[in-house]
C-alpha cells in the first residue's frame, strides 16, 4: 500500500476491523517511512454493474463517484467518513439486491437522497438540489417546505 502522504510503499497494520454492516474490512495503516497513519477498506469484488445515465448512455458503476457526490452534500456538516462510507455502501448493496446487471442512475440518486434525508437535512438539499437539477429558487423552496413541515410534524 503507498502511503499517501509520503509515496513510500512498505506500511504496517496497526488496526483491522470490519465496518459496521460487515460488507468491508477497515484497516488502520501506519507508513515506515514517515510515522504517518491512513486508513483503507477492503471490499469484496462484486459482479461489474452498468449504469444507465439520463441520456441513455451507460457506463460502469462507480463507487468512488458516488461517494465524492456523499462527500462534497455533507461538507462543513457535522457527518462522520464513517457515516457516509456507510451510506455508499447500503446504497451500493441496495443496488445489487435489486438489479441485474444494470440500474438507472435516476434509482441511485433516489437511494441516496433517502439516506442523506435521515442523517442531515442540509446535506439532503445540497445532493437533490444538483441530482435534481433545480431550475429556479422555486423548485428549491419547494424542497425545503418539505422538509420544514415534516420537521413541525415531529414535534
Amino acid at each position: 500500500m503507498k502511503c499517501p502522504f509520503c509515496g513510500y510503499k512498505e506500511d504496517k497494520v496497526v488496526d483491522s476491523r470490519a465496518t459496521a454492516e460487515e460488507s468491508a474490512v477497515r484497516r488502520r495503516r501506519e507508513c515506515l517511512k514517515c510515522g504517518k497513519r491512513f486508513t483503507t477498506y477492503e471490499y469484496v469484488e462484486e459482479i461489474s454493474l452498468l449504469v444507465i445515465k439520463k441520456d441513455g448512455r451507460r457506463e460502469s458503476f462507480d463507487r468512488k463517484k458516488m461517494l465524492s457526490g456523499v462527500i462534497r452534500a455533507c461538507e462543513k456538516r457535522p457527518v462522520s467518513v464513517e457515516k457516509m462510507e456507510d451510506i455508499v455502501t447500503q446504497v451500493e448493496r441496495a443496488i445489487q439486491k435489486k438489479s441485474d446487471r444494470e440500474v438507472l442512475s435516476s434509482r441511485i440518486g433516489e437511494l441516496v437522497m433517502d439516506k442523506l434525508k435521515l442523517i442531515d437535512d442540509v446535506a439532503y438539499v445540497r445532493f437533490a438540489s444538483v441530482y435534481r437539477q433545480f431550475k429556479d429558487v422555486g423548485q428549491f423552496m419547494v424542497e425545503l417546505k418539505d422538509i420544514l413541515g415534516k420537521d413541525k410534524k415531529k414535534k
